[in-house]
């Protein structure tokens, strides 16, 4: 049995995997090919750790692959692939560093930090001036768009600061929205909206929800870029009827250097480093070593998708 890692490992992770794997699976890493064998390499494979590019799968169509890894929460971009294999992904591992990214995102506007670390690289001391423009993360009215891992988690952090969170979630019944509708009459009186939604929500967050939100709130987006209104959500920002917004993810990514997000003041961009983590690719390394032990005994997969369902 074959595996193609496509994934690009550490050093140590590398090892992990080669030293765990079964001997009876030989592998090759991608990294280590010339670009023009790589994609070749992955059309025999048996079992795939990581995310290549769509069109390998018509273009070389790896016909003998019987489990793949995906080595992230989200599958939309796959949603179109057409394989017999076991698919898997990483399920909620991203999910508690991605919840602190926005929540210290949130409290960091509220309290100025970006501002604060700007004037300490200018070695400018300006002290009580913006004292008198901090605010509280303490006590907001918070929704979290999907009840997922990730919406779950920044729930669960926000706790600490007694904010009031509400979910929306189409299917799940302990949200308290449910709709487009019911979300709409809520955003009103919202101060954060937090969005945790998959790419299969397209254009969700529309210009009519970001035109609901309060001018003094903020708009917080952890989820895929695809899912928000990002040309309503700018004219919101720039216009003032918007407060400010926390994006680890954007439409394009990376963000192009003409897009007017690099320059306004009330944005913080965390670059989609949001799943971020200590032993992020051993991590990985293990999911992967957990799943294959299941599909050889015949198990279900921790964490199984349906790549056309998106989930």
């Amino acid at each position: 049995m074959h595996l193609f890692v496509y994934t690009t490992l550490n050093d140590h992770a590398r090892h992990l995997l080669l030293t765990q794997l079964p001997p009876h699976i030989t592998t090759t890493f991608r990294q280590d090919l010339e670009e023009n064998e790589q994609a070749a390499t992955f059309g025999l494979a048996d079992v795939l750790l990581g995310n290549p590019p769509v069109e390998w799968f018509t273009d070389v169509p790896p016909t003998a692959l019987r489990f793949w890894q995906i080595d992230s929460a989200g599958i939309d971009r796959y949603k179109q692939v057409q394989t017999p294999a076991q698919v898997a992904n990483v399920g909620d591992f991203f999910a508690w560093p991605c919840a602190e990214t926005m929540v210290a995102g949130i409290l960091g506007w509220y309290r100025h930090i970006p501002e604060l670390a700007v004037l300490q690289a200018q070695q400018n001391w300006v002290g009580a001036p913006i004292r008198e423009r901090l605010g509280l993360l303490r006590g907001k009215r918070v929704v979290v768009l999907g009840s997922g891992a990730i919406g779950q988690a920044v729930a669960k952090q926000l706790t600490g600061f007694d904010c009031a969170v509400q979910f929306l979630a189409r299917t799940d019944p302990q949200a308290q929205l449910h709709t487009k509708e019911e979300l709409l009459a809520a955003l009103p009186e919202t101060d954060v909206v937090v969005n945790c939604l998959p790419g299969s929500a397209e254009n969700f967050f529309s210009a009519e929800l970001v035109q609901a939100m309060p001018p003094n709130s903020l708009y917080a987006s952890v989820g895929r870029g695809n899912t928000t209104d990002e040309p309503a959500l700018l004219a919101a920002l720039q216009a003032g009827s918007l407060a400010g917004a926390i994006l680890d993810v954007t439409n394009q990514e990376p963000l192009p250097l003409d897009n007017p997000l690099w320059q306004l003041p009330n944005v913080l961009l965390t670059q989609h480093s949001g799943g971020g983590q200590p032993g992020e690719d051993e991590g990985k390394v293990e999911i992967l070593l957990r799943n294959l032990l299941r599909f050889e005994q015949g198990e279900p997969l921790e964490n199984q998708v349906n790549l056309s369902r998106g989930y």
